[in-house]
């Protein structure tokens, strides 16, 4: 079935969206505001949680993205529409592809390992970006208890050895708290990436309210995990990559035990792998709603998608700092544009007005 259900968007919203904010964006912004680093992410998720409210409020229309522009401005505005936003999907892809790419070398190996060993991560895409959307629906169902009770398990191991007033004094870091905002804001795209699933959505009363109150929950979690690293890790934060994997080594138990918190780093990472692909197969929902959905047409769009993101990691295979700092430094604008202002600017159009 090629339909997301309410519970399936809402368990996306609140257990699965935030895990892509917990590998290296702690680090980011703790190199930037230091002991600020929440309120940064604070101000971020607020500005995020109202283009969610914006683009599950469009999904009450019951139409797609492409045939909301083609009712509003024409046919081939709406074509132009989609590709551009289908791009702008393939450049978001970046950040979290490299982010997983990374945290496997450096988490679960011990060495470098050859870049073969990740080529099966875009088998696994080009397969998901050829299938109908209601097949991530049912992955959002199997992942987000998992990904909420690793998490939960992460953080209870982790609490005993935060000091929480290193985040004092609040504020401290003035303006630096709003460029903090603006800097990582690649890390925060869940509203665009909402706006291919519409008409796919099935929306029922008062979803977006619910929507936007699981984003909340989800942007909570965040700070929480924000504050226990920065209370753990302080001055060294900064350096401090891939935070979730080791904010719990030291629970005192893992002496006794062994690193038993790899049990639930694994499941983090389990349900990283479906998440890091969402900007591929937003792009991919955009061209199938465009242009059709037969299976050889899905098949081009899986491969041209996935064929140029894996043609960049070989290509940017150790260049990932410089173009992080590319990304974030110069072109961070490019992402509010499209994943804040953009759900919010569709909001006025109406049903009623076609196009031919």
């Amino acid at each position: 079935m090629n339909r997301i259900a309410p519970r399936q968007l809402l368990l996306f919203l609140a257990c699965l969206a935030p895990l892509l904010k917990l590998v290296l964006l702690p680090a980011r912004l703790s190199a930037e505001v230091k002991n600020d680093l929440w309120l940064s992410a604070l101000l971020s998720l607020a500005v995020e949680t109202l283009a969610v409210f914006a683009a599950v409020l469009l999904a009450k229309r019951g139409l797609s993205f492409f045939e909301l522009l083609r009712r509003a401005i024409g046919k081939w505005a709406a074509y132009l529409g989609c590709v551009l936003l289908a791009l702008f999907f393939l450049f978001a892809a970046y950040i979290p592809l490299f982010e997983q790419k990374l945290m496997v070398q450096s988490v679960f190996y011990d060495t470098l390992p050859s870049d073969l060993l990740f080529a099966p991560f875009f088998l696994l895409s080009v397969y998901l970006c050829m299938k109908p959307l209601g097949c991530f629906g049912r992955v959002f169902d199997l992942l987000a208890p998992l990904s909420a009770a690793a998490f939960l398990f992460l953080v209870l191991f982790s609490l005993g050895e935060a000091d929480f007033t290193a985040l004092a004094p609040v504020g401290i870091s003035g303006t630096g708290i709003f460029s903090g905002a603006l800097h990582t804001t690649p890390w925060f795209l869940d509203g665009a990436l909402l706006l291919p699933f519409l008409g796919k959505i099935d929306y029922q009363r008062g979803l977006a309210w619910k929507s936007a109150l699981a984003h909340g929950i989800g942007g909570m979690a965040v700070l929480l995990f924000f504050a226990l690293f920065y209370g753990i890790f302080q001055d060294i934060s900064p350096v401090q990559f891939f935070a979730f994997s080791k904010t719990a080594k030291y629970f005192p138990a893992i002496e006794l035990l062994g690193r038993i918190d790899y049990v639930f780093i694994y499941a983090m990472a389990l349900a990283m792998v479906f998440t890091s692909l969402l900007p591929l197969l937003s792009a991919a929902e955009l061209l199938k709603s465009a242009f059709g959905e037969s299976k050889a047409k899905c098949l081009v769009y899986s491969l041209v998608l996935n064929g140029t993101i894996a043609a960049l990691s070989s290509v940017f295979s150790f260049s990932f700092p410089a173009a992080e700092k590319l990304i974030t430094g110069t072109l961070f604008w490019v992402f509010p544009l499209f994943a804040v202002l953009l759900p919010l600017a569709l909001l006025p159009l109406r049903e009623e007005r076609r196009l031919k």
